[in-house]
C-alpha cells in the first residue's frame, strides 16, 4: 500500500481535519534542532480517542508511518517525519476532563499545555508543578518524560502521571495505572510510556498528580566570581538539605545575554536563582539558611524576595534565557544539548565542558537545573560556516563521554529523538536491544515514530 492509499482513507472520515497544505506540513516539519527540516506527508487533527484509534488502525493496515505533535518544542528531532508519513497533531485535544481536589489529582488531554493546566487550576488551591520552561503540551511532557526547574522538589513527569490511556499502533485503547497513588498489580506499563517518546503509542488522556499551592514563596538571586563556587554552592545546598523548589544556574555570558535582550542590569558574573515553598516562617527560614550558605562560599548580591513581581521578573530571566542567547550572535542557531551527572560529580562535570566550549571557535553559554544535577549548553553556529555545526556535535560528543565517565546520563531531560541515538549502546548495554524488543512486540510494523530511541527494524 502507498501513503497516498493511507491518506485517502484518513480524509474518508477526517475530512478537512486532515491537512496536506504546504504551510501545514512545513510548521510540522520544523523543530527546536538542527535537523534539516522533514514535512509529513499529512497532519490529522483528532478530536477524541475514537479519532486516533481509527488513525493508527488505518495506518497499521497499510504500514504508514504515524508521528505524534504536541507543541513542537523538542531539542532532539523527537517528532520530525524522516520516514514521511501523517503527523497526528493533539492541539484539538486539549481539555481538562476532570479534577479531583480531595484527591490532588486531575485528568487531561494530550494537548492541554502546563501553562493553561495552572491557569485553570488556580482556584482549587492546587497547581501542577512540572516546568520545562516552554509552554509545552502535557501529553508531549509525558512522552518525553520532560522535567525542568520544579524538580529538585516535585520530580520529573515520571513521579507525577499517574495513569495513562494510550491507543496502541493496532489501533487498540488502553488504560495504565489508576488513581491510587500506589499499586503491586502487574508491570508498570505507564512508566513504559511515559519517555517513550510516541515509539510505543500514542497518549490520549493522562491523570496527573497534583500539588498544594504552597502558602507562601520567595525567591533569592546571588552571583559568584567564578563557576566552580557556584556549583560547590549548589551542592552544598542540596547536601545540606536546604529545602529549595528551584536552583537554577546561569554563567556568565548568560547573565551578559539577557541584560541585553531584556535591559536588565546583572553582574556579568555566574548567578544562582532559587526559590522557596512552603509556610511563610519556613520560606524565610530556608531562605536564610542559604543566604549564610552563599556568605560563607563567597558569593555576593543576595537578595530575597516575597513579592510575586520581583519573583515573575527573575524566572522571566531564566525563561527567555534561550532567546536571549540566541540572540547574542546574530544570524546563529543554536545546538543544545544537556547532560545529568550525580550531584556529587556536578562541578568537575560543569567545569571540564565549560573548559571545552572555551578552547573551541564557538560560543557556547551553559544554564540548568542544578540541583538534580542537570545543565544544558547552548551552542551558536551559523549555518554558512558547516565547521561551526561539527565543532558543536564534537563539542556535545564530549560532553556525553564525560557524563558516562561520571557516572551519569548522556540527556537528563532533552530525551534521546534522534539526537543522541547512537550513544544509546554506550549507556545501556544489552538493555538497548531489549528496548527494540517491547517495540517490536508494540509495535511490530514498526509505524510509531520510526528513527527515534530504539534500535531500527
Amino acid at each position: 500500500m502507498t501513503i497516498a492509499t493511507t491518506l485517502d482513507s484518513l480524509e474518508s472520515f477526517l475530512g478537512d481535519r486532515l491537512s496536506r497544505s504546504k504551510s501545514d506540513l512545513a510548521a510540522h516539519g520544523q523543530s527546536e534542532s538542527y535537523f534539516a527540516p522533514t514535512p509529513p506527508d499529512a497532519v490529522a487533527y483528532p478530536e477524541s480517542t475514537d479519532d486516533v484509534s481509527r488513525i493508527l488502525a488505518t495506518c497499521a493496515d497499510q504500514g504508514c508511518p504515524v508521528v505524534g505533535w504536541g507543541a513542537g518544542t523538542s531539542l532532539e528531532g523527537h517528532a520530525l517525519a524522516i520516514q514521511g508519513g501523517v503527523c497526528v497533531d493533539f492541539s484539538r485535544m486539549n481539555r481538562l476532563l476532570e479534577v479531583h481536589p480531595e484527591d490532588m489529582d486531575a485528568v487531561v488531554q494530550p494537548g492541554l499545555t502546563r501553562e493553561e493546566l495552572n491557569r485553570d487550576l488556580r482556584t482549587t488551591g492546587l497547581f501542577f508543578p512540572v516546568d520545562p520552561g516552554a509552554n509545552a503540551s502535557l501529553g508531549g511532557m509525558a512522552a518525553t518524560r520532560a522535567s525542568g526547574t520544579t524538580t529538585v522538589r516535585y520530580g520529573t513527569m515520571a513521579d507525577n502521571v499517574l495513569g495513562l490511556q494510550v491507543v496502541l499502533s493496532d489501533g487498540r485503547v488502553i488504560r495504565t495505572g489508576t488513581r491510587a497513588r500506589k499499586s503491586a498489580s502487574g508491570y508498570d506499563m505507564t512508566r513504559l510510556f511515559v519517555g517513550s517518546e510516541g515509539t510505543l503509542g500514542l497518549i490520549t488522556e493522562l491523570t496527573l498528580r497534583l500539588h498544594g499551592q504552597p502558602e507562601a514563596i520567595s525567591a533569592a538571586i546571588c552571583a559568584f566570581g567564578g563557576i566552580g563556587d557556584a556549583v560547590d554552592c549548589v551542592m552544598a545546598t542540596i547536601q545540606s538539605g536546604i529545602k529549595v523548589a528551584r536552583i537554577e544556574f546561569v554563567d556568565a555570558a548568560t547573565a551578559a545575554a539577557v541584560n541585553a535582550y531584556s535591559a536588565a542590569d546583572f553582574a556579568e558574573k555566574p548567578h544562582l536563582l532559587v526559590e522557596f515553598h512552603g509556610s511563610e516562617q519556613g520560606v524565610a527560614e530556608e531562605a536564610q539558611r542559604f543566604g549564610e550558605l552563599v556568605a560563607e562560599m563567597g558569593g555576593e548580591g543576595f537578595r530575597w524576595s516575597t513579592k510575586a513581581e520581583d519573583r515573575s521578573a527573575l524566572w522571566e530571566m531564566r525563561h527567555t534565557a534561550y532567546w536571549a542567547i540566541l540572540a547574542s550572535r546574530k544570524g546563529a542557531r543554536a545546538v543544545v544539548t544537556d547532560l545529568c551527572v550525580p550531584i556529587s560529580r556536578l562541578a568537575e562535570a560543569v567545569e571540564e565542558t565549560r573548559a571545552d566550549i572555551a578552547a573551541s571557535p564557538i560560543p557556547g553559554p551553559i544554564l540548568g537545573h542544578m540541583g538534580d544535577g542537570n545543565f544544558h549548553a547552548i551552542l551558536l553556529i551559523h549555518d554558512e560556516a558547516p565547521e561551526e555545526l561539527e565543532a558543536a556535535k564534537a563539542l556535545s560528543h564530549r560532553m556525553v563521554e564525560r557524563a558516562l565517565r561520571l557516572g551519569g546520563t548522556v540527556t537528563g531531560e532533552h530525551g534521546v529523538g534522534m539526537g543522541k541515538l547512537d550513544y544509546m549502546t554506550a549507556e545501556h548495554g544489552e538493555a538497548w536491544p531489549l528496548m527494540g524488543d517491547i517495540k517490536r512486540a508494540l509495535d511490530p510494523a514498526g509505524i510509531l515514530n520510526p528513527g527515534k530511541v530504539v534500535p531500527q527494524h
